[in-house]
């Protein structure tokens, strides 16, 4: 491995938030470990950042063997890791009642927001604790759903609160490997997951009404910013949102 070459991996890298970053973080140099459940989809994002800067790792978040094959075929192929952006998330059931929520549909997110951020977390971690020179970066996609929920989004909202104990944990535990953690909150940015925004969506007071989006671009600069901060400064949460977006006083 090139002494400064950067290796970043990059979940749900085939779409939306996750291919933005990787593109943002290729284009200013880094090798990214595309990780996602989509093997076209993760080809297309690789096409899109050129040859020799990605390498397509097909992963399912949720399963424990196949995280640890992801993060030992990084350590086997680059012998490091400087990154980790975990991204890979889903919404569940869309605008669903709590009392209409199946057992399975909340498990699902759970099992993808929740576990599967901290099965990457986890394999990053030990990664970055072990290799050497020690440390390395880890970035948690949180949400405004950290924050503030949306009517009907309990299984969503509670992961993403969660995100943000396990960011704070991370954060902590990292502090004597040089393992920074922080978690970038994102409102309306717009991908497959938010395209119902420009029709409408259902509001606190029981309206529906449309709402503005941003460029997932302007996520990724962010992430780049904080991901390329020497590891003794730490962005540990920002809020990155469309800026006429009903957050602030949402409900």
């Amino acid at each position: 491995m090139n002494a400064e070459q950067r290796i970043a991996v990059v979940t749900g890298a085939g779409s939306g938030i996750g291919r933005a970053v990787a593109l943002t973080l290729t284009g200013a140099g880094w090798t990214v470990a595309l990780a996602g459940r989509r093997s076209t989809a993760l080809e297309e994002t690789a096409s899109a950042a050129g040859p020799g800067a990605t390498v397509c790792l097909p992963t399912d978040v949720t399963d424990p063997d196949g995280v640890a094959a992801l993060f030992a075929s990084v350590r086997d192929r680059f012998g490091r890791l400087d990154l980790l952006f975990n991204n890979a998330g889903t919404f569940g059931p869309r605008s669903a009642p709590v009392e209409d929520i199946a057992y399975e549909d909340w498990r699902t997110v759970v099992d993808v927001n929740l576990t599967g951020t901290f099965l990457c977390a986890q394999a990053a971690y030990r990664l970055m604790k072990e290799q050497e020179p020690q440390g390395g970066r880890i970035i948690n996609n949180g949400s405004i759903s950290a924050h503030a929920p949306r009517p009907h989004s309990i299984a969503y909202t509670a992961t993403k609160h969660a995100v943000t104990g396990l960011t704070k944990s991370l954060s902590l535990d990292g502090r004597p490997y040089r393992i920074a953690c922080g978690q970038i909150d994102i409102g309306n940015a717009a991908t497959d997951m938010t395209e119902r925004m420009s029709t409408g969506i259902l509001q606190a007071n029981g309206e529906v009404a449309a709402e503005p989006v941003m460029a997932a671009e302007d996520v990724a600069r962010t992430v780049l910013h904080m991901a390329e901060l020497p590891l003794e400064a730490n962005v540990q949460f920002a809020t990155v949102l469309a800026t006429a977006m009903p957050y602030v006083g949402r409900g």
